[in-house]
């Protein structure tokens, strides 16, 4: 599903955030991706997404070498990796459900595609009762739940976690968690990139950690060893 070969990348205060990176993951696999600030979680995640340009190495997702990927060709690609962020980034004067409508009506969804994948979506992440609630009207569980519901709009084959649980407390964070298991179990692969402890020793799947910008240990059934 996504082969990562040789990545680096050197920000211009020379720092290199990825350095020789290698990693293989599979369809259908749930990862954790941990390490400590500045360990290049983050960039391997905009690499990912296309946010960022490796200076050498190679990623292909699917049959697809994103690596020289062009701005025309982003959208295509963020149509195969859904992501989720800590801070949701909900447009606060939309309803939860034109929140998660907007991310097909950008790309051109039709009335008929929108109204047959929104409501489903909302069923998956246990919203379909508060659809029409405003973001300050809904708690913050609630909130990244409608986060999940919009990157889930064009069935992607990779779902992407960035410090999705950053923001909430533990009752909500182990909530999302158990949907992103539930996701994972429909075939989607998961990446989770987390600080979260806990969270990674509970889940027991592979762990990768990162540590100034290499991977310095990939652990099935792993633990968080920072």
């Amino acid at each position: 599903m996504i082969t990562i070969k040789n990545a680096s990348k050197t920000y211009v205060n020379k720092v290199k955030v990825l350095n020789n990176v290698d990693l293989n993951i599979e369809a259908g696999e749930f990862i954790s991706i941990v390490g400590q600030s500045g360990a290049g979680k983050t960039t391997l995640v905009k690499v990912l997404i296309g946010e960022e340009r490796l200076d050498g190495g190679q990623v292909i997702v699917g049959d697809w070498d994103i690596t020289k990927i062009t701005g025309r060709e982003v959208p295509f690609l963020r149509r195969q990796i859904g992501v989720i962020f800590q801070d949701f980034k909900l447009l606060p004067k939309k309803t939860l459900a034109e929140n998660v409508a907007f991310a097909l009506e950008v790309s051109g969804g039709s009335s008929a595609k929108i109204n047959k994948i929104v409501p489903s979506v909302m069923k998956i992440v246990g919203l379909e009762d508060k659809k029409n609630r405003y973001p300050d009207e809904v708690s913050g569980g609630e909130k990244q739940r409608a986060a999940i519901a919009r990157a889930l709009v064009h069935q992607p084959k990779i779902l992407l976690a960035d410090e999705p649980t950053g923001n909430l407390d533990a009752i909500n964070a182990n909530e999302i968690i158990d949907l992103l298991l539930r996701i994972n179990k429909f075939g989607t692969t998961v990446i989770l990139v987390t600080h979260n402890k806990e969270i990674v020793n509970h889940l027991k799947h592979r762990v990768i950690t990162m540590e100034h910008g290499r991977i310095i240990s990939d652990q099935e059934n792993g633990k968080y060893l920072l």
